[in-house]
């Protein structure tokens, strides 16, 4: 089987996660550039085939756009066109950034550790999969 790749897009950094082949079990993977986005998800998917693709759609608190809602807009019509053949899911995010703190705090990251907002962005993008998951 393949996986399914999460993403939690900002306009300098992106968090990845993705599945296991069985599609069970949602991973951190990395953080990238945003800038780096689209060629390391092409040269991914040839490594490793994707079932699908699952971006976190920001929206405020009273589910309207944020200023990072047009890129995110915009990377998702980059991705379905680059990959046509990959469904492209989008999800809501709202919370992630809130949870992905509380998980880093319950698992015993240091303080240090939940500070760095490249290891925000990875649980972040691993609570997207993991939603996508349970909502399957």
């Amino acid at each position: 089987m393949s996986r399914i790749l999460a993403i939690d897009y900002g306009n300098k950094r992106v968090g990845l996660a993705v599945t296991d082949p069985l599609q069970l079990i949602a991973t951190p993977l990395e953080t990238i550039h945003s800038q780096d986005l689209l060629a390391y998800v092409q040269a991914y998917h040839q490594r490793e085939p994707l079932a699908a693709i699952v971006v976190g759609m920001p929206r405020t608190l009273l589910n309207e756009p944020t200023d990072v809602t047009s890129a995110v807009v915009g990377l998702v019509r980059r991705l379905r066109r680059e990959l046509p053949t990959v469904p492209v899911h989008e999800l809501d995010e709202r919370y992630t950034s809130r949870m992905a703190h509380a998980a880093m705090l319950a698992g015993g990251l240091s303080k240090k550790d939940r500070r760095d907002k490249a290891t925000v962005d990875r649980v972040s993008a691993t609570l997207i999969l993991q939603s996508f998951l349970n909502s399957r």
